[in-house]
């Protein structure tokens, strides 16, 4: 019995330990200043690159998973400045999110658009998950928040999202309603 409840403290040990380096890991990343520099990006390959990474991400974590993805791409856009190894994980963790939303629904579905307005950008990537309930919707954006069971995920992605977009001059939002899915919305300056 005593060796059962060592094995045991063991595993929970490994476990929190993990979540733990993840969490530090996590913090680094949302404190360090790049250092790579702005270059001419092409937001259409960006967004379609990481749109497909991110589903056979999920698809190698769990073989059962399938959904639909779909992309609606101004093809008028000009490349813009940016860091596109930010801009890539911005959308990339917002791609993760939505892929995960919509594993329990029916006919799910991720969607990212692009589309040029006046002097910016705007990157819309739409789910037809759960939706954010809207008395946790204010907070998604915080640091260490997170609606992922403890362990798995560390709260940082979406704040860390914030602030990149943010640091290129531009904005992130979400529109979300219960039982409908979720869009989110990131606009980035043309210059």
């Amino acid at each position: 019995e005593l060796l059962q409840d060592i094995r045991e403290n063991e595993l929970k040990i490994n476990l929190h330990g993990k979540r733990a380096d993840a969490i530090v890991k996590s913090m680094l990343q949302h404190s360090r200043t790049s250092s790579a520099e702005k270059e001419l990006t092409d937001i259409n390959a960006l967004c379609d690159e990481y749109l497909r990474l991110s589903y056979h991400g999920m698809r190698a974590r769990d073989k059962s998973f399938n959904a639909d993805f779909k992309t609606d791409f101004d093809e008028s856009l000009p490349k813009i400045k940016v860091i596109p190894q930010d801009i890539g994980r911005v959308v990339l963790n917002i791609f993760n999110n939505a892929f995960q939303a919509i594993q329990d629904v029916e006919n799910p579905t991720v969607s990212v658009s692009t589309k040029l307005l006046d002097n910016r950008i705007e990157i819309r990537i739409t789910d037809n998950g759960p939706g954010i309930p809207e008395n946790i919707r204010d907070k998604i954006f915080q640091p260490f928040f997170t609606t992922k069971p403890t362990g798995q995920g560390t709260g940082l992605g979406l704040s860390l999202s914030y602030d990149i977009v943010k640091a290129h001059g531009g904005s992130i939002g979400v529109k979300s309603h219960e039982g409908k899915g979720s869009v989110f919305t990131i606009q980035l300056p043309l210059s």
